[in-house]
């Protein structure tokens, strides 16, 4: 398990009454989601207070999301219930979660940047397993001149991403999308004001 002071740190996070990152999806998402096949089965892993698995869900998707903080999914069904749409969510410590292999048709990964290289190794093979052949992956972080910003993200060098990471990690995948760039992003408190991000797509083998 996850030290529980990690799971404390985003309840306080999280506590507040307004939503720390909003409650529209990431741009990201938003963007790339007609990829994804109708009615496909997804895993919107630490998804926070739900904004990326209710819009899933809006658009036609069976939506299961996962966050360590019992406060963020308490919010996040409260989001879902406003909108009018079912999310299987489930408080989740991703160090030792038991992830169903070979599930789902798409993975969300938005901003998971509290793993560092020996968890996300770990992640990214966990994340391989649980998609079905030909299943998706959409993932969005912070390359390393974020900290330059002060934007949002972690404070770890090592925590970032480069498209050389990427590149390496998923390399027997078949890559759709793979790409840095600079934006101004408005997701609630949580990031606000001009963001290095890097957007990864790509699809598992068959």
């Amino acid at each position: 398990m996850a030290e529980p002071d990690q799971a404390a740190f985003w309840n306080e996070r999280y506590a507040p009454d307004d939503y720390l990152f909003g409650t529209k999806p990431n741009a990201f998402l938003a963007r790339e989601a007609n990829r994804l096949t109708p009615g496909s089965k997804v895993l919107a892993i630490a998804d926070g207070e739900g904004r990326n698995s209710v819009f899933l869900a809006q658009n036609g998707h069976s939506v299961v999301a996962t966050d360590i903080s019992r406060v963020a999914i308490d919010k996040a069904r409260r989001l879902a219930k406003e909108r009018g749409v079912d999310v299987d969510f489930r408080l989740a410590d991703l160090t030792d979660w038991d992830w169903p292999e070979e599930a789902f048709d798409a993975v969300i990964a938005i901003f998971i940047q509290f793993a560092g290289p020996r968890l996300r190794n770990r992640m990214f093979d966990d994340l391989c397993r649980t998609l079905k052949p030909g299943g998706i992956l959409l993932l969005e972080g912070y390359r390393e001149e974020q900290l330059g910003y002060g934007t949002g993200g972690p404070q770890a060098i090592e925590n970032l991403y480069s498209e050389q990471l990427l590149d390496a990690a998923f390399a027997d995948w078949h890559i759709e999308v793979l790409a840095s760039y600079d934006a101004e992003i408005e997701e609630g408190t949580g990031h606000s004001g001009k963001s290095a991000l890097i957007d990864l797509v790509a699809r598992k083998p068959l």
